[in-house]
């Protein structure tokens, strides 16, 4: 089957043009026919089979079917997820496959401001992509509704109870319309999902349940190298420079910040290289990948969520930069490579806190992976005088605190007066003594007082002196007072003012 046999329209079926899709995956041609028909689905898959396309065209197609508006403040379709970075990947997909539509989307989650979030659901949205906390946050502000839900995904419901989120998904299960289109994704359904499948589900749905494309390891030749997470960079650096047969490499960071690190890495050492991951808008990760697959570029850092859905031919290297948690993830990295009847090698690097993480890979391949050439590390620069540097900083850095510390302390009573300080005083304590010498100036100055008995009622010059010559008298003496009050603080300070 093509997907150009599918029964989507136009629009959607020039966006899966757009995106190079050509044939379905087994997941989304045995679920789209069964969704569009309104049925509610079980899915067990896992990461790389194509679920996210298998339940977002049907959804898609079913929005612009049904012909109706959006009201303020509600979504017509509701993603949970578990994580920031799979709600920002999932939106990411909804908007490819609804870029010729007007459907509108919008993502929400934790750990950010929401006054953004709340203003892009003020007119509502069709498509709403959240994980449960910001949206139980979000509905108790009353920034969104869910009473006029049409379609409820659930993915990834077996992470969602590892990570404590079962109270949340059940409250916003009681918050949802009796009438609506289910869909529950796991990639294992152990007794607890089971259960709790069974109480979103309407009776009989559609079960699919496919595994994941993968690679056989036998075809991959592994190495692995135990290295200090501080050498890991100058290790991947090394070994792609002395190996230019390694022209097409993958390298697998956890982070996005640490993808962003090994590739400042690599370009300052003159390698091509660029990231893809979650805070990289789509068109610069569209970019990169178009220059890896060209081969413009040599070497793709990416996070496991970026990762999802790329599909690149003649990969010769996989790089294990920092070692999976889920044994599973490692598995379908390394399957990136050896495609096609072709081999491939898989390199890993394990830090002393992945040795955890080594093992669980280990026990579920069933197999040790063999460690690399051992004399790698002589190559190396020794971390130990970077470390002894960083720590001499750092101690200097906290003895300087500790003595700033001290000096605040001991001058609580009596504040310390820095230079500059100790120079503005010098200053105005000079500007105090002008102003004084030149009021004694005109004070002595025969020919300003000439004449003035006006506080003894005598007259000037024969003429009375009108009151408003007497306040402006009396007030020029006042303005031109000698700075007595700073002179007197100052001797009480010491010569501080």
């Amino acid at each position: 089957m093509l997907f150009s046999e599918l029964p989507l329209a136009n629009p959607l079926q020039r966006a899966v043009r757009a995106v190079g899709y050509e044939t379905p995956t087994p997941i989304q041609e045995r679920s789209i026919p069964s969704l569009l028909e309104g049925r509610d689905l079980l899915g067990i898959a896992q990461t790389g089979t194509g679920k996210t396309a298998a339940f977002a065209l049907p959804i898609l197609q079913r929005l612009l079917d049904s012909g109706k508006f959006r009201a303020p403040k509600t979504c017509r379709a509701l993603i949970l997820l578990p994580t920031r970075e799979l709600a920002i990947q999932v939106e990411e997909c909804f908007k490819q496959y609804a870029q010729f539509t007007a459907i509108s989307t919008a993502c929400i989650f934790g750990g950010v401001n929401d006054a953004s979030q709340k203003r892009n659901l003020v007119r509502g949205v069709d498509v709403l992509v959240a994980t449960p906390g910001r949206l139980l946050d979000l509905i108790g502000q009353k920034a969104v509704s869910l009473k006029a839900l049409e379609f409820f995904v659930l993915d990834e419901a077996d992470r969602m109870l590892d990570m404590g989120f079962i109270h949340d998904i059940r409250k916003v299960v009681a918050l949802l319309p009796q009438v609506r289109q289910n869909l529950f994704f796991s990639a294992t359904m152990p007794d607890d999902i089971t259960k709790l499948a069974a109480t979103i589900l309407r009776p009989d749905p559609v079960r699919v349940e496919v595994a994941p494309q993968s690679t056989p390891i036998e075809r991959i030749r592994q190495e692995l190298y135990r290295i200090d997470k501080r050498r890991k960079g100058a290790l991947l650096k090394e070994l792609l420079l002395a190996h230019p047969e390694m022209k097409k490499v993958l390298v697998f960071s956890r982070t996005k910040h640490g993808a962003d690190k090994i590739t400042r890495v690599l370009e300052k050492a003159g390698i091509k290289c660029a990231a893809i991951h979650g805070n990289k808008s789509q068109n610069r990760r569209q970019e990169a990948l178009g220059n890896f697959k060209s081969e413009k570029i040599r070497v793709l850092v990416a996070t496991d969520i970026a990762a999802r859905g790329i599909d690149v031919d003649d990969v010769s290297h996989v790089f294990n930069y920092d070692l999976p948690d889920v044994p599973e993830t490692f598995v379908h990295r390394i399957g990136r490579t050896a495609r096609a009847g072709k081999d491939g090698i898989a390199i890993s690097f394990c830090s002393p806190d992945e040795e955890v993480d080594l093992r669980a890979i280990e026990k579920l391949t069933r197999a040790k992976i063999p460690e690399g050439d051992q004399a790698i590390y002589e190559k190396l620069p020794p971390p130990q005088k970077e470390t002894a540097e960083s720590e001499m900083r750092n101690a200097r850095g906290r003895m300087n605190r500790g003595e700033a510390q001290a000096r605040a302390d001991k001058s609580r009573e009596k504040p310390a007066r820095g230079k500059k300080q100790r120079a503005d005083d010098a200053r105005g304590l000079k500007q105090e003594n002008a102003r004084g010498s030149k009021f004694e100036q005109m004070r002595k100055d025969p020919r300003l007082h000439e004449g003035d008995e006006s506080r003894n009622g005598q007259t000037n010059g024969g003429k009375p002196r009108s009151n408003g010559q007497d306040g402006d008298a009396r007030r020029r003496h006042r303005r031109n007072r000698p700075g007595s009050r700073a002179r007197r603080r100052m001797r009480e300070n010491g010569g501080a003012v």
